[in-house]
């Protein structure tokens, strides 16, 4: 698959700090790096590095997990033992709400454990207290040489910050509209933290800054307004992303514009998981955005029509279903065995009118009979007709021909 570039922008005229987060570079010209998030108690040792380890396998290449009591940030160095007898090395992120001051301080061994912090602005104290603790924060990730994420959430913004910039607004001549004042505020508490944490001593390039909304409009105006007003690495996310199709749609067409313009260094899809349902799926969706929009590859992508009323559906559509679980099941094999084999193309077409030119255009293609037709699918490989399948190990047989492929041509 080839890769398209983004599209040129005023943006990609402010370069990027590049961050290095044990060894997982953001920003800088880096490839965007997909990150998610625990939903295990932290406190829950063997539950949280089996989660992390299930995310990691999946393709996350950050891992971020809430510490939120004595407890959980006494639970991260035993997280980290865990993780390194299962042979997994993903960087940690500690994602510390209200009392990660006081959490770090007396749990050094957390403090030195974890591979990055993240700070909200909003919810690190009030008043007099605010600036202190968050500087305490600061001056300990200095100490661990650890990189932080300032990440502002418009649902638990600075309180006091938003109440000036209304203040401010209503003796405009002409008042902004709330929701330009929120934006502004945001930002705002973004960019002076940053300002705020490089005064304790952090460096510019131990710094990423997120501004997360759920609302899309506001989510690109903001980040595009972020992109131009500082070198910082920047984390996208479309916070509280909802359910299913929702989340992913809305995650999606967020973080799509942002990123074709250029706007973007690490993202998550922060999608509400159905009862029982695998965290994994904010990862897969993440990369499926990055590799549909060229951006980046991850696994081989399988090609299949939508079925019309020439297909027996039932079979072609099971038959794609499998030989992208079988695809997604391999690629933590063939990611090392293999490099280059995630840029490899499946077509898997349900009749005759489509089928034999996408199965062409594809590094491997199928083209099943569609109803009424002979019971015979061609398969082609790199364009070239290479065998007729028939009888009832038609599935079973592409995939060997696809393992055969891998083999003989990603050494």
């Amino acid at each position: 698959m080839s890769v398209t570039p983004r599209a040129k922008s005023v943006t990609e005229m402010v370069k990027r700090h590049t961050v290095d987060i044990n060894g997982v570079l953001v920003g800088g010209g880096a490839a965007v790096v997909v990150q998610s998030m625990t939903n295990t108690d932290t406190v829950d040792i063997d539950a949280t590095a089996n989660q992390i380890a299930e995310l990691a396998t999946a393709g996350s290449e950050l891992v971020r997990i809430t510490v939120n009591s004595s407890e959980a940030a006494a639970a991260v160095p035993f997280i980290k033992e865990r993780l390194e007898i299962k042979n997994i090395s993903v960087p940690l992120v500690g994602d510390f709400h209200f009392n990660g001051h006081r959490l770090l301080a007396e749990h050094p061994a957390c403090a030195e454990a974890l591979d990055k912090y993240r700070i909200n602005p909003g919810n690190v104290g009030r008043g007099a207290k605010k600036d202190s603790q968050f500087c305490d924060m600061v001056e300990i990730a200095c100490r661990y040489n650890k990189p932080v994420r300032i990440g502002v959430n418009w649902g638990s913004l600075d309180q006091s910050l938003l109440a000036k910039l209304l203040d401010d607004n209503s003796q405009l001549k002409n008042p902004k509209e709330l929701a330009e004042i929120m934006q502004d505020a945001v930002i705002q508490s973004a960019l002076d933290s940053a300002v705020l944490a490089e005064s304790v001593g952090l460096a510019s390039d131990r710094i990423v800054l997120s501004c997360k909304t759920s609302q899309v409009q506001d989510l690109i105006t903001i980040y595009r307004r972020l992109a131009v007003q500082s070198q910082y690495a920047l984390h996208l996310g479309l916070t509280e992303a909802g359910l299913g199709s929702k989340g992913i749609v809305a995650s999606t067409a967020a973080l799509s514009i942002l990123l074709q313009e250029g706007i973007g260094d690490t993202i998550r899809i922060s999608l509400t998981p159905e009862p029982g349902g695998s965290r994994t799926t904010e990862v897969q969706v993440a990369q499926e955005i990055l590799q549909t929009m060229g951006i980046r590859a991850f696994t081989p992508m399988v090609i299949a029509c939508p079925g019309c009323g020439r297909t027996k559906s039932s079979y072609f559509q099971q038959l794609a279903e499998d030989i992208q679980s079988y695809l997604r099941e391999q690629m933590p094999v063939w990611r090392d065995k293999h490099p280059g084999v995630e840029t490899m193309n499946v077509a898997v077409m349900g009749c005759v009118v489509n089928g034999p030119g996408e199965s062409k255009h594809a590094n491997i293609g199928i083209s099943l009979p569609g109803t009424g037709e002979r019971p015979v699918a061609p398969v082609y490989i790199d364009g070239e007709k290479n065998v007729t399948l028939k009888g009832e190990r038609i599935a079973e047989e592409f995939q060997d021909i696809i393992a055969d492929y891998v083999v003989r041509n990603y050494s």
